[in-house]
């Protein structure tokens, strides 16, 4: 009777040990499609706008000849993207080239007459459409990143997740001009 008393709990320990295991191994799996699953999601309207830039550029080339540095940037840098392999680099070149598209937007501004071109005006307001579906994409695929940094530094998981290398993620990040505080004047 003692033995099978034993054999029992020893029983219920390796199962439940297992369980746990499995259960661990399965959030980390979870967590790890979810950011892919976000960046594909992203993935899919950025490569939308990309191909916006080109248009965009080229309507703005002929107004903005002696501000060609940053139309190439943005050109260079959107084929960059596509040549890279790893969602990390990807992170990396749509973040310089958020930074490129908001210095675009300011210089924009001082060209009141290219405004007022229709395909511009078109161009330009299916790019801030894509945008704005970016920002949300970018929120959610900004979520799962910390959902999964979470999840893999967390006891037990952080053990598991070594032992499978899973490696922290970095987040999209927002250009540093559009965190100031926007100017409101409303005396005429």
């Amino acid at each position: 009777m003692p033995t099978l008393v034993l054999f029992i709990v020893v029983a219920v320990t390796v199962i439940t040990s297992v369980g746990s295991v499995v259960m661990i191994y399965n959030s980390l799996v979870q967590v790890r499609n979810n950011v892919d699953k976000a960046w594909k999601n992203i993935d899919v309207l950025l490569e939308q706008r990309h191909d916006e830039i080109p248009k965009l550029v080229e309507t703005c080339a002929a107004y903005m000849q002696h501000e060609r540095e940053t139309l190439d940037n943005l050109t260079r840098l959107r084929t960059g993207y596509h040549q890279a392999s790893d969602v990390a680099k990807k992170v990396e070149i749509e973040n310089l080239i958020n930074r490129e598209m908001q210095h675009l937007n300011l210089v924009m501004e001082q060209y009141p007459d290219l405004k007022a071109i229709d395909a511009f005006g078109k161009v330009l307001d299916r790019v801030s459409a894509l945008e704005s579906a970016i920002a949300d994409r970018r929120e959610f695929f900004n979520d799962s990143i910390n959902i999964y940094n979470i999840q893999i530094e967390r006891f037990p998981s952080l053990i598991f997740a070594r032992l499978l290398n899973y490696q922290r993620k970095e987040y999209l990040e927002v250009a540093q001009e559009k965190k100031g505080d926007v100017g409101m004047n409303f005396r005429r």
